[in-house]
């Protein structure tokens, strides 16, 4: 018979690789697919003189906001946002140390990322209403957003969202370790030292982890990312709630973000991935959650068409509110 506490370590195992596999994945092969690397948009200048690569197409109000997710910089979008710049201006950017956006001071937390923001809309005169879309991590970053500006933002999408302090719920249920990151704390100190010698990109199989992705400063603001996830930017967005907040909310749930777990377990992780995109989704009195079949976490590239409708929807919520406030209904 299977010792119970070497069956327990291996389904932890796997509900950690899979979570990992989920973060980690569009940092070195999905996120830049079919799309050039020059992707310089208009470089704005912060009031500290850094700059920040951010990329506008189209017009019409609300303008539509993109925040990528863990390591991802503004081609995320590539699929979604010319759709959405058919009828609306939208915009997406790349973080600091991502992309074409200068390196920002550490730690890269959620509230570094939400002001970050903040100063670049302000800087460039894009001014709300807002409807903001997040991708996994970064929805926390635009929760965070929405706190600072909760006028301006008049509706959120949610792409498989992670949620505050994730690992320790994840760990509750699964066991120690099952929610670590230790694995993209690992790869970011490995290729930020190879980067850091000229190594990258190499054809080293120890250094395989590392992609294409040459920039010291991008594999530094990976790392703080990393380790301030689940502790500093969980800790500012569970202690900045959206009080009041009445906008619309759409929360999209992957149905193959755990399609590799355990599949003694995986019922139940899905199971919980869907109650806590629901809990999201209650951050708002017009709140919702659904399923998106055959996608992946990386929905944006296999299931684009369900983020346009989604944003679609909160747009028209969003318009049709603003003409009844000024008309009076």
């Amino acid at each position: 018979m299977t010792d119970p506490r070497l069956r327990s370590r291996r389904l932890v195992r796997g509900v950690r690789d899979v979570l990992l596999a989920a973060v980690t994945l569009g940092s070195t092969v999905a996120y830049g697919q079919g799309v050039s690397n020059d992707h310089v948009g208009r470089l704005v200048r912060l009031p500290d003189g850094r700059r920040i690569n951010l990329r506008c197409v189209g017009e019409g109000s609300p303008t539509v906001i993109f925040e990528g997710g863990y390591a991802a910089d503004s081609q995320a979008w590539y699929k979604v946002q010319p759709q959405i710049a058919k009828t609306r201006r939208a915009c997406s950017y790349d973080r600091a140390g991502y992309g074409l956006s200068d390196s920002g001071p550490e730690p890269r937390d959620g509230a570094a990322a939400a002001k970050d923001l903040d100063q670049t809309l302000r800087a460039a005169k894009v001014t709300g209403p807002y409807v903001v879309v997040g991708h996994s991590a970064g929805a926390l970053y635009l929760r965070l957003f929405a706190a600072r500006r909760p006028r301006d933002v008049v509706g959120m999408v949610m792409v498989d969202p992670s949620i505050e302090h994730q690992d320790r719920r994840m760990e509750a249920v699964f066991g120690p370790g099952a929610g670590s990151l230790k694995g993209a704390h690992d790869r970011a100190v490995l290729c930020a030292a190879a980067a850091d010698k000229k190594a990258l990109p190499s054809s080293d199989p120890a250094l395989k982890a590392c992609g294409v992705t040459t920039s010291a400063g991008n594999w530094r603001a990976q790392l703080s990312e990393a380790d301030t996830l689940w502790r500093t930017t969980s800790d500012e967005v569970a202690a900045t709630p959206l009080r009041g907040f009445t906008a619309p909310i759409i929360v999209l749930t992957a149905d193959g973000s755990f399609a590799t777990a355990p599949p003694q377990i995986r019922a139940q992780v899905e199971t919980l991935w869907r109650q806590w995109h629901q809990e999201t989704a209650g951050l708002s009195t017009r709140g919702q959650e659904r399923v998106v079949a055959r996608s992946s976490h990386l929905m944006m590239l296999d299931r684009p068409d369900a983020i346009i409708d989604a944003i679609g929807e909160v747009l028209k919520i969003a318009t049709d509110r603003r003409r009844k406030n000024r008309s009076g209904i």
